[in-house]
C-alpha cells in the first residue's frame, strides 16, 4: 500500500501543479499581444468570470477615434461604477481581415467585391444580346418576359429592341418594351413596336431609339480613410428590369438566358437572375429569359482607362495601408485587451456574419445572461438599461428587447438582393437591443447555416422569425439620429458629437440639455 503511495504523489502532485497554473494563465482568445489574425483561430474552450450583460460593439477596422471616446465616456464610466464594473463585459467586434481591394476599386463601397472591367469597348454601339447563327427560331407561351440587369459604369441605352421572326415579312408584331429602375412605378422610357412603326432591323433584332440617359449618374461620396478625409469619385450602381409584353394574343419570340449572349462591354453590365436574388421583384413580371435586347454605349472612357492605368499602383499602397493598419490593432487591442477579432473580411455586407462570429465567441468563452449589441457611433446608457431590465423583470428566456419594424430597401447602402418579399419580418434596429442567453445560445450553434442579408439588424429579424421569441418593444431604443431624455441608445454621431453627448450627461444629468443655472 505504502508502495502505491508513492507512486502516485508524484502524478497527484504534477496534476495540480498543472491545473494551479491554467488557473493563474490568461486565456488564449484575450491574449492582448495577439495580432488580429492570431486571436481568431480556436474559441478556447472555457468559462470566464459570470457577467450579468455582455455588450458587443460592433466597429469598423479604421474607427479607431470612436473606440477611444467610447473608452472615455460611457465605458470608463462603467469600468469606474462600483455597482456595474463587474457586472459588464464590454468587447468591440472588428472583422481579422481588411478587403484587399481599394475603395475605388470596388463595385460598390459596401462590399470587397473587385470592380472587375477589362478592355472596355470605347466608343462603339454595343448589342447587349447576341443570338448564334444556328438559334432557331419559335415562338413560347408567354406574353411578358423580363430580365434585370445591373450597370456598373456609366452607359447610356439609344435603343430598345424586340427579336423578330425570319419567316415573317416585316414585322407583324404588336410589342412593348419598358426599362424600370429598381423601387420606382413608372418606367424610365418605353419603346412600342407595331407593323407600322418596328423601328430598323439590326442582326436578329427590331430597334427604336429611346430618350437617353447616362445610367447611372455620378456621385460624389465623403469616405474617410487612415484619419483623413478624402473625396473619391465613385460609380453608384444602376439596378434595372427590361419587360417586353406582347399586345397580341400569342406569345412572345423569346429565349432562356442561357441561349444568348451577354456583351457585357468589358464589365460594365451584369445580368442578374432570380438565382442570384433578382432585384426589383414587383417588377419580374412574367418568365425570367430575354425576348429583344438594347443598345448602349460606355461613358467617361478616359477617366474609366486612367482608373484601370493607376490600378496596379493603387493595389500597392492599398496592401501597405492594410499592413499598417494590421498593427496599429495590433497595438490597440494589446492596450486595451477589450476587441473581438473575428475571422470575416471587416465591409458592411459581412457585418452579420462578424455578429454570428461573435456569438459563437460569447457563447464559448463567457457565461452571461443577457447580451445588449451596439454600434461604435451610438450614445449608450447603461445604466439606465439596467433600470429598465430591473423595472421590466427582463431575466427570464426567450426575449428580444428593442426597436422594430423597418421596410425593404432595393437600392444604395441597405440594399436587399437576397430577400424576395415587400415587407421583412419585425427587427430591432441595431442601436441597441437585448437578448437573452438561450437566444445566443441558438444563433452560435445555428451560425454555420444561417443565411446573412444585407444588415445585421434585418438578418436578426428573419433568423428570430424561426424561433418566435418574446418580443419587448421599446422606444427609448432610438434608431434614428436624435435626442430624447431617458433615452438608452441613439445611433449616428460622430466622435465629437458623442464626447459632447457624455459631456451634457455627466454634467447635468440629461445628454440632450442643460438647463441654465442661477
Amino acid at each position: 500500500m505504502r508502495n502505491w503511495l508513492v507512486l502516485l504523489c508524484p502524478c497527484v502532485l504534477g496534476a495540480a501543479l498543472h491545473l494551479w497554473l491554467r488557473l493563474r494563465s490568461p486565456p488564449p482568445a484575450r491574449a492582448s499581444g495577439a495580432g488580429p489574425a492570431d486571436q481568431l483561430a480556436l474559441f478556447p474552450q472555457w468559462k470566464s468570470n459570470h457577467y450579468d450583460v455582455v455588450v458587443g460593439v460592433l466597429s469598423a477596422r479604421n474607427n479607431h477615434q470612436l473606440r477611444n471616446v467610447i473608452r472615455s465616456t460611457w465605458l470608463k464610466h462603467l469600468i469606474q461604477h462600483p455597482a456595474l464594473s463587474q457586472r459588464v463585459l464590454v468587447k468591440f467586434i472588428i472583422g481579422a481581415h481588411g478587403c484587399s481591394v481599394p475603395v475605388e476599386d470596388r463595385e460598390d463601397p459596401y462590399s470587397c467585391k473587385l470592380l472587375n472591367i477589362t478592355n472596355p469597348a470605347l466608343n462603339q454601339e454595343i448589342e447587349a444580346f447576341g443570338l448564334s447563327e444556328d438559334t432557331s427560331s419559335g415562338l413560347s407561351e408567354d406574353r411578358v418576359v423580363s430580365v434585370s440587369f445591373r450597370v456598373l459604369y456609366p452607359i447610356v441605352i439609344t435603343s430598345l429592341g424586340v427579336f423578330y421572326d425570319a419567316s415573317d415579312v416585316g414585322f407583324q408584331r404588336n410589342i412593348t418594351v419598358k426599362l424600370y429602375q429598381a423601387e420606382q412605378e413608372e418606367a424610365l422610357f418605353t419603346a412600342r413596336f407595331s407593323p407600322p412603326s418596328c423601328g430598323v432591323q439590326v442582326n436578329k433584332l427590331w430597334y427604336k431609339p429611346v430618350e437617353q440617359f447616362i445610367l447611372p449618374e455620378f456621385f460624389r461620396e465623403r469616405i474617410r480613410l487612415e484619419q483623413r478625409a478624402a473625396f473619391l469619385a465613385c460609380v453608384q450602381s444602376f439596378e434595372g428590369t427590361i419587360v417586353w409584353e406582347s399586345q397580341d394574343f400569342q406569345g412572345l419570340l423569346s429565349r432562356n438566358l442561357h441561349r444568348v449572349t451577354v456583351n457585357d462591354g468589358g464589365g460594365v453590365l451584369r445580368v442578374v437572375t432570380t438565382g442570384e436574388g433578382a432585384l426589383p421583384h414587383e417588377f419580374m413580371e412574367g418568365v425570367e429569359g430575354v425576348a429583344g435586347g438594347f443598345i448602349y454605349t460606355i461613358q467617361e472612357g478616359d477617366a474609366l482607362l486612367k482608373t484601370l492605368h493607376s490600378r496596379p499602383r493603387r493595389l500597392l499602397d492599398h496592401i501597405h495601408n492594410l499592413h499598417e493598419e494590421d498593427a496599429l490593432l495590433k497595438e490597440e487591442s494589446s492596450l486595451y485587451d477589450d476587441i473581438v477579432f473575428v475571422d470575416v473580411v471587416d465591409t458592411y455586407r459581412n457585418v452579420p456574419a462578424k455578429l454570428l462570429n461573435f456569438y459563437r465567441w460569447t457563447v464559448e468563452t463567457t457565461s452571461f445572461d443577457l447580451l445588449l449589441k451596439t454600434d461604435d457611433d451610438c450614445y449608450i446608457d447603461l445604466e439606465a438599461v439596467f433600470n429598465r431590465i430591473a423595472l421590466k423583470n427582463l431575466d427570464g428566456p426567450n426575449f428580444w428587447w428593442g426597436k422594430l419594424n423597418w421596410a425593404v430597401d432595393r437600392t444604395g447602402k441597405w440594399q436587399e438582393l437576397e430577400y424576395p418579399s415587400p415587407a421583412y419580418p419585425a427587427f430591432a434596429c441595431g442601436s441597441g437591443y437585448v437578448i437573452s442567453r438561450d437566444i445566443v445560445h441558438w444563433l452560435a450553434g445555428n451560425s454555420g447555416r444561417l443565411k446573412t442579408y444585407q444588415g445585421e439588424d434585418v438578418s436578426m429579424g428573419i433568423w428570430m422569425a424561426a424561433i418566435g421569441p418574446k418580443r419587448y418593444q421599446d422606444s427609448l431604443w432610438l434608431c434614428e439620429k436624435t435626442c430624447e431624455p431617458g433615452m438608452l441608445s441613439s445611433p449616428q454621431y460622430s466622435p465629437q458629437e458623442l464626447t459632447q453627448l457624455w459631456r451634457l450627461k455627466e454634467l447635468c444629468g440629461d445628454p440632450c440639455r442643460c438647463e441654465a443655472r442661477g
